[in-house]
């Protein structure tokens, strides 16, 4: 799944990293490559603490929304990929059926938003739960 994150550094200071979509996750480095790298393992870290708590996983708002904030004025925009099926504590092997060509499909949307099928599925299954328990 993938996370945008913004990049923001004073003349004093180090990088710091907000994910907008996930409130309350924040990191930081003394690089831009490490900042990046810092920002993968909060935003890991943040989702696996959501998980373990019961709670879903907020939904990614569109990038230019997030832009439009002036919170994240003069920051610089990235993009991060976290495969969130690896997250959980325990995972555990089903055996599903379904048409070859739903398969197809299922495949072809993980490969462009550079996820495993199983985060794919694992994603689209927990977003349906989370819309029907707050609809």
């Amino acid at each position: 799944m993938q996370f945008p994150i913004v990049i923001h550094k004073d003349e004093t200071s180090s990088y710091g990293v907000t994910v907008p979509d996930l409130p309350g996750c924040f990191s930081g480095g003394e690089s831009y490559e490490e900042a990046i790298t810092s920002a993968h393992e909060a935003v890991a870290c943040h989702i696996e603490g959501l998980l373990m708590d019961g709670e879903s996983i907020p939904e990614r708002k569109p990038l230019d929304l997030h832009q439009g904030n002036q919170d994240y004025e003069n920051g610089v925009w990235a993009l991060i990929d976290v495969d969130i099926s690896r997250l959980s504590s325990k995972t555990v092997r089903v055996n599903i059926t379904m048409p070859s060509r739903v398969l197809s499909i299922i495949d072809e949307a993980a490969a462009r938003e550079r996820e495993t099928r199983s985060g794919l599925l694992t994603r689209a299954a927990l977003q349906f739960v989370d819309r029907q328990t707050t609809a």
